[in-house]
């Protein structure tokens, strides 16, 4: 996320928005938890860390001078945090150092290839349990140190965010980060060696007295002899050097316990602030925190979950959990003819007999990129009356999600699926047992509709806790996907496009807790409303708090980019780009696309919603770039671009929204607003704004290729030279997600 995305949501949080909240937590959560537990690794510790950071940022958020710098600040809480631990320690009997395992280990190979070392996951967690031990022979000083830089090496802080997080200047930081790697590649040279075999005998002399304790006075002692040994550096060298392994991209695994006694750990929060104010930013913060735990427990952020990954091979799994004590209770699904057998291949449940317990989910790597196994397959050229196993598949999607169980993942196989009929989604997940419909990594399954009939949607689904990703949906004669009253779902990594409506349909009362991520909803029309109906996005005619969509293109479709029509609750939507929508690409007669980029509103009368949104950009729009659409409630925009849009830029006449480091250029009216409006240091109110600040005014890099974990291509498109920060930052929520 960019700093000033992350500066518009504390202002917002502040206010009292507890949707803007909900998203800092989201996004800086598991940065926190992965910087603790790389310092401590696997201390009891860990989580009463984690939870006592997040306490003190509740307390002192009012008190932070630069919400830009808000990521570095919440992180050198945490450091404070691990430093008083330290310091606590100290006062009271150390504590036992439990013995390494030193056992032999076959040799890695010294040519081995990060990309291959990335699917192999028995390769990784050798590297990462060595370099879990290693980081033992460090003190605490560095073990903090090691904590940041893991974070800087997976892509998820600046070297600017570890020095002010160290409280130190960037150069002392390089030379603290220098020591401290020295350190640890010395720790795993004298760890490799120690486990090769055969042990060279010199090294077995020094070791002999040793209790197999990674402390680091005897890293001093084993260290000597390495250094001066040949056959100890030989062997002690062969591995992946320890930056290349924690810049690979794992899973992050927060703890529900993280969440269970926030309640409590807030109230003491607010007490201690001793306001209103502070206490109800607190209130907002343990809400927040409960609502994200859903999804925590599988939620990819980019690679900032490389950190805790490095200290316990654990996290490197979704691991089934037993649900909580009162799980909510999902939607019953409609009744269905009893399978002739399960996936196991056991005769099914007689009708009116209690259902048994659901089986125990497998555990399964789910990466931003896909999975590597799962529960349920589903192949072109598979069976429906088989089990659905890898080596004997089912044909189709729907006999996948007609007998999944919470826990469970289904693998979709690469290909093309045709449906003959709508894919019902009815099950659901639970909070601590999300279902996954994925992808394997490196496949990309496509759905296509073109065998529905006429009217059909390709995919309804009712219900919560799924993660549906890495798939291609197209050409359905209708909508392509509609969630009607979803909760706690994450859509990531979709194409869809060329449908005969909206592409992503989120409505009905009851839709909360949703996040839509990197994903692309593109070129979709339809006939019946001569284009005025198929948006990308639509999340709309319902209502639900805590809704996400961030990292998405809005695409060339016939209606809007996103719409949020008539929905009556704040959705937070921070890095998308909506761009070439409401254009006549397919000939439709008296086309009546509306074409607007970013649309937050809508209705008779459009009911007061207080948006969020941050860091988008919108261009080449037939109509409005950002436009309030009636919504006459709080908006808060922050840091978008809005450029050659053939209507207005920022249209926001009937609102009370605040507008801050926008940029409008060249658009067919830059700026529309009403006497309601706070729209104090944009571009429209400065002198020297014109398209020739921009770095580069053609978007052909915009519309390339994500990368392969999902996120949007590194372009200059939009950037400006004049002020940098003002306008979308066109990194589009980088720091990945929410998740999973």
């Amino acid at each position: 996320m960019s700093p000033t995305a992350d500066a518009a949501r504390v202002a917002a949080a502040r206010a009292g928005d507890r949707h803007a909240l909900e998203s800092l937590l989201g996004d800086h959560l598991p940065l926190v938890y992965a910087v603790v537990r790389r310092a401590l690794g696997a201390d009891p510790d860990v989580d009463d860390v984690v939870q006592e950071t997040m306490l003190r940022a509740v307390r002192h958020l009012r008190g932070l001078r630069e919400p830009d710098g808000f990521k570095a600040w919440l992180v050198s809480i945490a450091v404070s945090q691990i430093q008083e631990r330290a310091r606590r320690l100290a006062r009271h009997r150390a504590r036992a150092v439990a013995p390494l395992d030193l056992g032999v280990a076959e040799p890695p190979d010294p040519d081995a290839d990060v990309a291959a070392l990335a699917e192999d996951r028995v390769d990784v967690d050798r590297e990462l349990r060595l370099i879990a031990q290693a980081t033992g022979f460090l003190n605490a000083a560095e073990r903090q140190t090691l904590a940041l830089w893991s974070q800087e090496v997976a892509g998820t802080m600046t070297r600017a965010e570890v020095a002010a997080a160290l409280s130190l200047s960037p150069a002392h930081t390089a030379v603290r980060v220098q020591r401290m790697r020295a350190r640890l590649d010395l720790a795993l040279t004298v760890l490799r060696a120690l486990r090769s075999a055969p042990r060279c005998a010199g090294l077995g002399e020094v070791a002999a007295s040793w209790d197999a304790g990674a402390e680091p006075r005897w890293l001093k002692r084993l260290g000597r002899h390495v250094a001066d040994c040949e056959a100890c550096l030989l062997a002690g060298r062969r591995g992946v050097p320890a930056a290349r392994v924690l810049a690979l991209p794992w899973l992050l695994q927060v703890p529900a316990v993280l969440t269970e006694g926030l309640p409590a750990l807030v109230g003491a929060g607010s007490a201690g602030a001793g306001g209103a104010a502070s206490g109800g930013v607190a209130a907002l913060v343990a809400d927040a925190v409960r609502r994200v735990a859903g999804y925590l427990n599988v939620k990819i952020v980019g690679t900032a979950g490389v950190g805790v990954a490095a200290a316990t091979a654990a996290v490197l799994a979704v691991t089934a959990t037993a649900p909580p004590a009162s799980p909510p209770t999902p939607p019953a699904p409609p009744p269905q003819a009893a399978p002739a057998t399960t996936p196991s291949g056991t005769a099914p449940t007689p009708a009116g007999s209690p259902s048994p317990s659901p089986p125990a989910a497998a555990r399964h790597v789910v990466t931003a990129q896909g999975v590597t196994s799962a529960d349920l397959y589903v192949a072109v050229d598979g069976d429906d009356s088989g089990p659905g196993s890898a080596a004997r598949p089912y044909a189709t999607l729907a006999r996948a999600v007609d007998v999944v169980q919470p826990g469970q993942v289904i693998a979709l196989r690469a290909g093309t699926h045709r449906p003959a009929a709508t894919i019902a989604i009815t099950t659901s997940g639970l909070a601590a047992r999300r279902i996954t419909l994925s992808n394997l990594v490196g496949e990309r399954p496509v759905v296509d509709g073109s065998a529905l009939p006429g009217g059909q949607w390709l995919i309804n689904q009712t219900g919560g806790y799924w993660t549906v990703q890495g798939l291609e949906l197209r050409n359905a004669p209708s909508h392509a996907y509609v969630c009607r009253s979803c909760h706690d779902n994450v859509f990531r990594r979709l194409s869809m496009h060329d449908n005969g409506d909206t592409a992503l349909t989120l409505r009905d009362a009851g839709t909360r807790g949703n996040q839509v991520l990197d994903s692309d909803f593109a070129r979709n029309h339809d006939t019946a409303d001569r284009g005025g109906s198929a948006d990308g996005l639509a999340i709309k005619n319902g209502g639900g708090p805590g809704n996400v969509v961030r990292g998405n293109r809005f695409a060339e479709n016939s209606g809007d980019g996103l719409d949020l029509s008539n929905f009556t609750d704040p959705v937070t939507v921070v890095g998308n780009w909506a761009y070439g929508n409401g254009h006549n690409r397919w000939n439709i007669a008296a086309f009546n696309g509306p074409g607007n980029g970013v649309k937050l509103g809508g209705g008779s009368p459009a009911p007061a919603v207080a948006h969020v949104v941050v860091d988008n950009a919108s261009w080449d729009n037939a109509g409005y770039g950002f436009t309030e659409a009636g919504n006459p409630g709080r908006l808060t925009v922050t840091n978008n671009t809005a450029y050659r849009n053939g209507g207005t830029g920022f249209a926001f006449v009937y609102s009370q929204a605040r507008l801050r480091r926008n940029v409008a250029l060249a658009n067919g009216r830059d700026v529309q607003v009403g006497g309601g409006v706070d729209d104090a240091g944009n571009s429209w109110g400065q002198d020297g704004w014109a398209t020739t600040v921009l770095r580069s005014g053609d978007p052909a890099t915009a519309r390339g290729e994500r990368a392969p974990t999902g996120q949007l291509p590194s372009t200059t498109f939009l950037l400006n030279r004049k002020d940098k920060t003002m306008g979308a930052s066109m990194t589009a929520g980088a720091a990945a997600p929410p998740p999973a």
